[in-house]
């Protein structure tokens, strides 16, 4: 499916699509292939993973095109990491409804033509969870330490990765033995304490020393442009629409001298409905153009509204069926994906959302077949019982 958009685009004339922060990011690393210099601002430090592997495809392949191209084959390989997440969590009827959804989904196919973060962020979070779940089925070693490198890159391949880690680290907690977490740290306190000490150590050393104010500077003005472009407007998305909540925003700095703190807490009511409304939009652009007043609108309801229902259902059955918590990384993932959109913005295209898709997708699936089980079970006792009518009857 990847492949074939690919080459729809390429050979229908139509061309690759193009974005602002595609340009951004060529420029960038062709920048850095000439001179190899990498700055101190928000974009050159919480992108740089990103930065850093889009520069060495370049060097290699030259051409953006070719880049695309790596994009499309490494998505449509990761049907393979889908299927086997699902696998582990689930079972083999959830596993393969699980790649269905995932290969025939427009947005994972939809961000592989774009020279952006998000097809090879979807890439190596999907390849993260397959590591991490290998190393609670493997005593290998190797396991532990290819997570632990994929879990850092994330944390530097773009800002989304950091609360993606975080709620990763959350399920090892919920999943933690805690007798062999105990022993381990007091057997290891003096190096752990060590340990911590040296880093913030080097902390105060880099923050006393000057080295953090540019990325410092830079993450506020970019806080100071979603509270004053998007929050204060009012935007559900990244830009003006009609489900916008329009409100009079109370600018007043009168909290530890915090921009952002002052802001939230002084129009905190407003905010909360502006949540609201994006939890809405989460579910996609389809729920403000519902139409429940013909049959062919109300055909359309049902079946944009299904992948949410099933959702559900997985959720709801998992926690009788006491799975979720060895589960849990697919729901806390999408938790993770949610709350970004949440909190920042849900972007016009739905690009920030793409990361959840794939877990959706494994939740969604284990969903459909539950339904499917308890249809055939449903169908096997009413058979039976009939059966047995006929049988009784014709004595």
């Amino acid at each position: 499916m990847r492949l074939q958009y690919f080459y729809y685009l390429q050979w229908s004339g139509k061309g690759y699509p193009q974005s602002p922060d595609s340009d951004w990011y060529i420029r960038y690393a062709q920048n850095l292939i000439a001179n190899f210099k990498i700055g101190s601002d928000m974009n050159d430090i919480m992108y740089i993973g990103y930065n850093l592997l889009l520069t060495v495809l370049l060097a290699l392949v030259k051409d953006p095109v070719t880049v695309l191209l790596i994009q499309a084959v490494t998505a449509s390989l990761c049907v393979v990491l889908v299927f086997k997440i699902a696998r582990m969590l689930f079972n083999l009827r959830t596993a393969i409804m699980a790649g269905i959804f995932y290969a025939y989904s427009w947005d994972i196919t939809l961000w592989t033509t774009y020279i952006l973060t998000d097809s090879f962020f979807i890439s190596l979070l999907l390849l993260s969870v397959y590591l991490l779940l290998k190393c609670y089925r493997s005593d290998k070693r190797i396991y532990k330490i290819a997570f632990a490198a994929t879990a850092l890159y994330m944390l530097v391949f773009r800002p989304a990765g950091i609360m993606t880690v975080f709620f990763m680290l959350i399920y090892i907690v919920i999943n933690l033995d805690r007798g062999t977490v105990l022993a381990f740290f007091k057997k290891h306190r003096m190096a752990i304490g060590g340990g911590l000490v040296a880093i913030a150590a080097v902390c105060v050393w880099v923050y006393a020393g000057g080295k953090l104010d540019s990325l410092i500077d830079s993450m506020q003005f970019n806080a100071k442009k979603v509270l004053y472009n998007v929050y204060a407007n009012g935007w559900v998305y990244d830009h003006p629409s009609p489900q916008d909540h329009k409100f009079r925003p109370d600018y007043t700095i009168n909290i530890l001298n915090s921009l952002i703190l002052s802001f939230i807490i002084n129009n905190w009511d407003h905010i909360l409905i502006l949540y609201g409304k994006r939890s809405i939009a989460f579910l996609g652009r389809w729920v403000w153009t519902t139409d429940l007043t013909s049959l062919a609108g109300i055909k359309r309801f049902a079946w944009q509204f299904l992948p949410t229902v099933l959702f559900m259902t997985a959720t709801v059955i998992a926690i009788a069926n006491k799975q979720f918590r060895k589960a849990s990384i697919v729901w806390l993932l999408v938790l993770s994906v949610f709350l970004f959109c949440i909190l920042f913005f849900i972007d016009g295209m739905f690009r920030y959302k793409a990361p959840g898709i794939p877990f959706i997708a494994i939740a969604a699936a284990y969903g459909a077949d539950r339904v499917i089980y308890g249809a055939i079970w449903i169908a096997k006792k009413l058979t039976g019982k009939l059966l047995w009518n006929k049988g009784k009857y014709s004595l």
